[in-house]
């Protein structure tokens, strides 16, 4: 799986970029969000999703990690492809996205081109729960949530399931922020 690119930037458009990494041009399908963050720099660092379909490699960038992690919720949902998690990633910011989710605005969600009203209904009934890790400082809490996502995923490696350690994850993060993934992991242990 391909997270990141760093390297110089050759061609851009509002929905495409190639970036030249070391030789190598990669071809990456950008938002408008990440089209008007991206400026004029020379070199750039995307953080990337690869989509592998039987007939095709898609890679998708982004310019900060929270609209990519927006991004994989969003196309998790029955119905959301990656064509349509660009659009409303290009038609609404990360930020008004998880506002409409929050409050449950299924007009703002709606009024996205591509979008219905039982697509947007099942976007914020999906979603709802999952967007509290994207909400607030968007680098700390998403920084939270990588931490926290890595420390259950080896708790469930242990034995542990999700359900015995989220709860006890949530709490240690409140009260130690900016804990790393191997502290949160030990002190995990001791409470479990």
């Amino acid at each position: 799986m391909i997270t990141q690119i760093k390297g110089r930037l050759v061609e851009k458009s509002p929905t495409e970029v190639v970036v030249d990494c070391n030789g190598i041009g990669y071809s990456i399908n950008i938002s408008l969000n990440t089209f008007s963050k991206i400026g004029n720099e020379e070199n750039i660092k995307l953080y990337t999703h690869l989509i592998i379909k039987e007939d095709s490699h898609s890679l998708y960038g982004f310019f900060e990690k929270s609209e990519r992690s927006l991004f994989k919720l969003l196309i998790s949902v029955s119905g959301v492809g990656a064509s349509t998690g660009r659009m409303m990633l290009s038609s609404l910011t990360p930020n008004e996205i998880v506002s409409a989710i929050m409050t449950e605005n299924v007009q703002v969600i709606q009024s996205i081109k591509g979008i219905g009203l039982k697509t947007s209904q099942r976007v914020i009934l999906e979603l709802k729960d999952k967007v509290l890790s994207l909400e607030g400082s968007e680098q700390q809490e998403l920084t939270l949530n990588n931490e926290s996502t890595e420390a259950a995923s080896a708790l469930e490696v242990l034995g542990y399931s999700q359900k015995q350690t989220s709860k006890i994850l949530s709490k240690i993060i409140a009260e130690n922020p900016g804990i790393n993934v191997e502290t949160l992991i030990k002190k995990a242990l001791n409470k479990l």
